[in-house]
């Protein structure tokens, strides 16, 4: 599948994705793509975020590839239910550890657990092995139920902006190999 074929559909987590994050960026290079914004973006509620991004993925013309980070991840998968257009994949980064007991901000626990079945689309997580919000244990785990390709992003914090991920050339290339391994549409 090329960008042109797909409606790339960009789903930030907590406080949004700031104008240096790779989110961002690739939302203002990929052509097709555009962003779920939320309403309250530092007071997250998990009825309104996964809502929010299913009326966005209900709207696209094209096939939907999901692109999620950090609290995005839980959003999207959370939405699944309420899509009522094709989804063709799903890129999630930084998935948080909702279930821990420590989590910090704690309202991120209320977006858990995450659902353990197989996700109905291709899909992959990109996890690091020093984020503050997960264990590449536990990322791991979640990919490995849902059938996603697991990436192992080394020590790379959170994947944002804070962590030196600002243009993320490495995760761009990754994106566009999970991109050329989808279907391509059959009407296009």
């Amino acid at each position: 599948m090329r960008v042109s074929q797909a409606d790339i559909i960009i789903v930030p987590g907590y406080t949004g994705s700031s104008d240096q994050h790779w989110q961002t960026r690739w939302e203002r290079k990929l052509s097709t793509a555009r962003r779920v914004e939320q309403a309250e973006w530092s007071k997250p509620v998990v009825e309104d975020w996964t809502r929010t991004v299913a009326d966005v993925v209900n709207t696209a013309e094209k096939p939907v590839v999901l692109v999620a980070h950090s609290l995005g991840v839980p959003s999207a998968i959370g939405a699944i239910p309420l899509f009522r257009v094709p989804v063709a994949g799903a890129f999630l980064v930084a998935p948080p550890d909702i279930e821990r007991e420590n989590l910090r901000p704690k309202h991120f626990r209320s977006f858990g657990p995450y659902p353990r079945d197989p996700l109905p689309f291709p899909s992959m997580v990109i996890a690091s092995r020093n984020d503050e919000f997960s264990s590449i244990e536990a990322a791991e785990d979640i990919a490995a139920a849902w059938g996603s390709v697991f990436v192992d992003a080394g020590e790379s914090g959170h994947l944002n902006a804070e962590s030196g991920h600002g243009p993320w050339p490495e995760g761009l290339l990754t994106f566009g190999k999970f991109l050329a391994r989808l279907p391509a549409p059959t009407d296009q």
